[in-house]
Order: structure tokens, then sequence, then C-alpha cells
């Protein structure tokens, strides 16, 4: 049970990855002159992408941690 969490763990944290390189290359490509409504919607994306981070994060160290207690149980 814990490998199919981890492996689902892993599969969302390389989408997440996936879309904070997409946003970063949109972000670098717009002029600086681009539109202020747009700058502000990329940085509201990528604060969501930095939520996703932690979370995927704090799930990892919750699956280990049940791991290992069930490892010395």
């Amino acid at each position: 049970m814990f490998m199919e969490i981890a492996i689902g763990a892993i599969g969302i944290g390389i989408v997440i990855m996936i879309g904070y390189i997409v946003i970063a290359q949109v972000r670098s490509a717009l002029p600086t002159s681009a539109n202020a409504n747009v700058t502000n919607g990329i940085t509201s994306t990528e604060n969501t992408v930095f939520a996703g981070f932690g979370l995927i994060a704090v799930g990892i160290i919750v699956l280990a941690a049940f791991g290992l207690i069930n490892i010395f149980k």
C-alpha cells in the first residue's frame, strides 16, 4: 500500500514540477511591459505550485514515517 502512495506522490510531484517549468518559461517569455493582470495571474499560479511542492514534501515525510513505523513494528 505504501508503494502505491509513494508512486502517486512522485507522479503528482512530476506534474507540479513540469507545471512550474512551463510557468517559469511563460514568465521569462513575456515582455517587460506585459499586462499587470497577466503578471499577477502568473505570480498567483507560481504560489499555488509552491504550495503543491510543500504538500508533496509533507506527504513524503508522512509516508516515510509510516513506513518506518511498519518496519520496526
